[in-house]
């Protein structure tokens, strides 16, 4: 997925982790109950509606500064606060939800936007899909069409209902949020920076272990010795 989207990937599950060895629960259960109870629906379709991650990710680091790749990246590194799940019930609360999210925006726009924003246009439209009436099938070709309504359940986050219902009657396009914009010369500079300390201390390692191993072999008796007569040969 790339250098940066891969890094933020990786401190995103660190994130998870946290969140499971706090709770005892891995984030996303209502998913997976919801999965489960589509099993037991006759004809029923689940459908993965979200945007794939890897698009979310480059759109959302492209969309940083430098500075604040490096500051949400301080934060993911070091978020080490307790939560209960009385912190959850609380997060529940419009209130408190509506709070966090205008946190979120103050402190870093260009992330709701690509994160929340965007994939409540994404989900909005998925949900649209799956909506549509169903055409019953027709005996022939001169029979008038019939249509049934379909039955949707959503399961989103709570904090993309108010995108959702804002959007639902708007005639939306997802072409524009699917692309991945090229990267910024920060990010070129940051990949550039970061292979060449990756490879740098990967030959100096390599260099420091073969010094050593080359000096340990000298100093061996066998090694000294065997140098030994071969100097004491006579050279024709």
């Amino acid at each position: 997925n790339g250098v940066m989207s891969g890094l933020m990937q990786m401190l995103l599950l660190k994130v998870s982790a946290h969140i499971t060895e706090q709770l005892g629960m891995a984030p996303g259960g209502e998913f997976r109950e919801a999965f489960k109870e589509a099993s037991k629906v006759p004809f029923c379709k689940f459908h993965l509606g979200d945007r794939p991650i890897p698009v979310t990710f480059k759109r959302a680091i492209a969309a940083l500064s430098f500075w604040q790749k490096v500051k949400l990246a301080w934060g993911l590194c070091f978020l080490s606060d307790p939560i209960s799940k009385d912190d959850v019930e609380k997060c529940k609360q419009k209130d408190l939800l509506e709070q966090m999210m205008a946190e979120m925006i103050g402190e870093f726009p260009d992330l709701h936007r690509t994160i929340v924003s965007e994939r409540d246009v994404y989900l909005t439209y998925m949900l649209k899909q799956a909506a549509k009436q169903i055409e019953l099938p027709r005996a022939s070709e001169n029979e008038p069409r019939k249509y049934i309504p379909a039955v949707v359940v959503g399961v989103v986050g709570m904090g993309h209902v108010p995108g959702i219902e804002k959007n639902w009657n708007s005639d939306l396009k997802i072409q524009e949020i699917m692309s991945v914009p090229p990267p910024s010369p920060s990010s070129k500079i940051f990949k550039f920076v970061l292979k060449a300390t990756v490879f740098g201390l990967l030959g100096y390692g390599c260099y420091r272990i073969g010094h050593r191993t080359v000096q340990f072999v000298l100093s061996m008796p066998a090694t000294q010795s065997y140098l030994q007569r071969l100097s004491e040969v006579p050279q024709q």
